[in-house]
């Protein structure tokens, strides 16, 4: 389906600023939004399977070995701890799970430990699969799919004009050719950005018919929390209503896309998340986020709910109009373990399915980086500095969570 809106609209729109008028745009968005999905709801969870000492420079991210900040560290994660990961993003009423690593991509080893952990959530467990582990070449997408992930992240970020601003050791040809690769492979692909890094108006609009041409499964929108000791980390919060009139914005760009809001919205968003669920989002990424916290499991299912929505499993979990139910993937049948036990929290922890998401404040083990971080750039000679051997990092804790955190 192509773009509702044209470039000029979406300006036109963007630059709305009485809450009255981008009230009037979210329930435009929201026809949208029910014409093409009716009530069907798509909720993902993830687990920072690997995390810390990235040797990218991607100005927003504290994993960074570049960011003076306190950086998360641990090992790539065994499948079977993944595996805990995913029973109890289930309990929690996740539709789908996405394994998740930081780099452009993963060791042999590492990369098998994601191809075991997928396969021992397609064996255990009803949900879907997702993996964002990187660049990939065809080979390994397709190995990816033989394992049961149906579905693989790789973000733009940004719009192609402003992307070096954001990276220069990450290139964006790269992350196309990792998003055909995908598409060859024959898996679906899920592509988004992040908002508020600094990019204006006309940029914004620019990444959102990038995505439109890319034509991507899924769209997760990330709204920047700036991170101290980060490139972006000095930006303030996003206005709440530019959030969510931006949510809406897109959505009339990308019809026919999965919208899930994820990081930042807790901070950006606050008590306006309702509203921008109902500016055009299938689904949220429930819980906690890579490194951040977020709402608990209950609030983000009775935002849906108090919309009319169903957040139930469906035939095609929830994916409708583009099923990618596992029939045909694996052989046997996946048993439901949980799903007696989706109302109360209490029903569930006594069936012995505790519901605790991934949770940074705990699973996650921080070395305090020493390091100066170079100024935040005004022009393109100033950017932010490349390659792998700027820095060396002597503090990387390389030792993995104990089992069954």
């Amino acid at each position: 389906m192509p773009p509702l809106i044209s470039r000029d609209e979406a300006l036109a729109l963007g630059a709305l600023t009485d809450h009255a008028d981008i009230e009037k745009l979210v329930e435009r968005a929201w026809d949208a939004r029910v014409a093409t999905f009716g009530d069907s709801t798509d909720l993902c969870s993830l687990v920072n399977a690997k995390s810390g000492g990235c040797a990218q420079d991607c100005g927003f991210c504290a994993q960074s070995r570049f960011a003076e900040s306190e950086t998360p560290m641990h090992a790539m994660m065994e499948p079977e701890q993944i595996l805990e990961h995913a029973k109890a993003a289930e309990a929690a009423g996740a539709h789908r799970f996405c394994m998740v690593t930081q780099g452009q991509g993963l060791t042999k080893r590492d990369f098998q430990k994601i191809l075991d952990g997928a396969k021992l959530v397609a064996e255990h467990t009803n949900l879907k699969r997702c993996a964002s582990v990187g660049h990939m070449s065809v080979d390994r997408a397709k190995q990816l799919k033989e394992a049961g992930i149906q579905r693989v992240h790789h973000n733009v970020e940004t719009a192609e004009s402003y992307y070096p601003e954001v990276s220069t050791t990450v290139r964006y040809e790269g992350r196309l050719r990792t998003i055909d690769a995908v598409r060859e492979a024959g898996l679906e692909t899920c592509v988004g950005g992040i908002l508020n890094l600094g990019e204006s108006d006309e940029q914004r609009v620019e990444m959102a018919f990038e995505l439109a041409s890319i034509n991507p499964t899924s769209v997760p929108i990330n709204l920047l929390n700036p991170r101290p000791g980060t490139k972006f980390g000095d930006r303030d919060y996003l206005d709440p209503w530019e959030a969510v009139k931006w949510i809406a914005i897109f959505r009339l760009i990308l019809p026919e896309a999965l919208f899930r809001l994820c990081g930042g919205r807790v901070e950006n968003i606050g008590d306006l998340q309702p509203l921008a669920v109902k500016a055009g989002l299938n689904g949220v990424m429930m819980g906690n986020f890579l490194t951040t916290l977020g709402n608990t499991p209950e609030q983000d299912r009775k935002m849906f709910t108090d919309l009319g929505l169903n957040i139930a499993r469906h035939e095609d979990n929830g994916a409708s109009p583009r099923p990618d139910n596992r029939s045909g993937w694996l052989e046997g049948e996946t048993p439901d373990v949980v799903e007696s036990y989706l109302d109360t929290r209490d029903e569930a922890e006594a069936a012995g399915l505790e519901i605790k998401l991934w949770d940074p404040a705990s699973q996650l083990r921080f070395a305090k980086r020493e390091k100066v971080i170079p100024p935040r750039p005004d022009g393109a000679e100033n950017r932010w500095p490349g390659g792998r051997d700027d820095l060396i990092d002597d503090e990387l804790v390389t030792s993995g969570l104990p089992h069954g955190l």
